[in-house]
């Protein structure tokens, strides 16, 4: 296609990408998709592993995004393909889905939300489909690229069907089937997934799921910086080990305090409880856990089970081996972190002058707890966070599960295009293998628009 030398704006950059999805449809399957479903990546900008444990979270969706190309068939038959040929074809019998959770493999994550819409309807003759996919969301990257497939898959088994759902309901229903692959979410991802609008960050609460506008402060840019240090939550224990902590830390705390411990499931649930706050709740923490870890028998002891009830009523299937737990640690990052979410959405609120420093100061908050309390950063994310801030960013902090994946910083905008020629120069140009990926690693970003179904015009 000829741009006659001008500057491609966004619209038609998605029109050309559109073509040629198109194009490879047509080329692989023999005739044109009917419709298209896209769900966008999601950036946190704070709030880290606390949505599982109930606590508000204020993510943002990004320009990045799933987008397939679907076109519903009369064989009972699902047809995956991907542009990326290092993603292999898929193909299934519609009415017989297995999700295989020793292996996180791209087609998986489709059936997750395949699956959890045919449950919900409880689909006896669903619609076979031909679908393919193409994603700009970088891989096992902390920007969400598994739960966007996961919502898109769900979107486009809703509309093959002929059926409708709310935003709401299709963000709990993917947020359960994401399960199916074995991770333990707690529904951050697909919520802003779906409810996520254009210029506006969200604060996300549970139980009820609700999303309330958040008017970030203008003057600064928030800047994603991929560290280049890929991390699959569904394919390591790291992640899975942290949600069980947190149960395990609420049935302590639980019981210390009289409470019907064995009902009790999220550290959100010992607060609403005792009916206190959450600086209370950390000073509780401090009087109640030690920062020792705990053995599984010390666990036994303190809540009066054996380790065999342990083992059958409270540990996970994956979780059998774990012999050491450190409750103290999470309990204190997830209640100071869910403080620093509702400081974050406050100072927004109000926008008081020195609110950039204020946004700032909780970021670099957030990144400590993650590094010293939760443990889920790493070196790199470190020093990317270190190299970040000297470069002149307001506040920075790893962003997403952790153990690898993306920073988040915010960046005043009159020095933007000076703090990304410095990182770029001071984290990836440093390193060969950063450096062949760069161009799609570090990149300014603002909020984008939640996951539609469309036709072409």
């Amino acid at each position: 296609m000829q741009t006659s030398g001008r500057r491609l704006v966004p619209l038609q950059l998605q029109e050309i990408k559109l073509q040629k999805l198109k194009e490879m449809f047509i080329s692989k399957f023999g005739s044109a998709p009917k419709f298209y479903a896209r769900a966008p990546g999601r950036v946190n900008l704070i709030g880290e592993h606390i949505d599982y444990c109930g606590y508000a979270v204020l993510p943002m969706a990004i320009e990045q995004d799933i987008l397939i190309a679907v076109e519903p068939v009369q064989t009972q038959v699902v047809q995956l393909a991907n542009t990326n040929s290092s993603y292999l074809d898929f193909t299934t019998s519609v009415n017989n889905v297995q999700i295989n959770k020793t292996k996180p493999q791209w087609h998986n994550y489709f059936l997750c939300g395949l699956k959890g819409i045919q449950e919900h309807f409880g689909l006896n003759n669903p619609t076979g489909i031909n679908c393919l996919l193409d994603g700009t969301i970088p891989p096992s990257s902390g920007l969400s690229s598994s739960s966007a497939l996961v919502c898109c898959a769900g979107l486009v088994t809703l509309r093959a069907n002929g059926k409708t759902l709310s935003k709401v309901e299709l963000a709990e229903i993917c947020t359960k089937s994401e399960r199916y692959i074995g991770t333990e979410g707690g529904g951050m991802d697909q919520s802003i997934s779906f409810l996520a609008e254009e210029g506006t960050a969200k604060l996300i609460e549970f139980s009820p799921l609700r999303a309330t506008d958040v008017r970030l402060p203008s003057g600064a840019t928030f800047v994603i910086a991929n560290s280049c240090v890929e991390m699959n939550k569904a394919a390591t224990s790291h992640y899975n080990i942290r949600v069980m902590e947190c149960r395990l830390a609420t049935k302590l705390l639980s019981k210390s305090k009289g409470l019907e411990w064995k009902n009790m499931l999220r550290l959100h649930d010992v607060q609403t409880k005792l009916g206190v706050s959450l600086e209370e709740m950390l000073t509780i923490v401090e009087e109640v856990l030690h920062p020792e870890p705990y053995s599984a028998e010390e666990i036994c002891k303190c809540l009066g089970i054996t380790l065999e009830e342990l083992r059958s009523q409270i540990l996970s299937q994956n979780m059998q081996d774990v012999s050491t737990f450190k409750l103290h640690q999470r309990a204190k990052h997830v209640y100071s972190e869910a403080a620093r979410v509702l400081e974050f959405k406050k100072i927004c609120s109000e926008a008081p002058a020195n609110a950039l420093q204020l946004l700032g100061e909780l970021m670099k908050q957030s990144h400590i707890s993650c590094r010293e309390m939760y443990e889920c950063s790493c070196p790199e994310l470190d020093r990317l966070v270190d190299i970040c801030l000297q470069f002149g960013a307001i506040g920075s902090r790893l962003t997403g599960a952790g153990w690898g994946g993306c920073t988040v910083s915010m960046v005043p905008t009159d020095k933007l295009n000076t703090f990304l020629k410095n990182v770029k120069k001071a984290y990836y140009q440093t390193d060969g293998q950063r450096l062949a990926v760069e161009n799609n690693s570090l990149f300014a970003t603002k909020p984008g628009r939640g996951a539609l179904v469309f036709v072409e015009a």
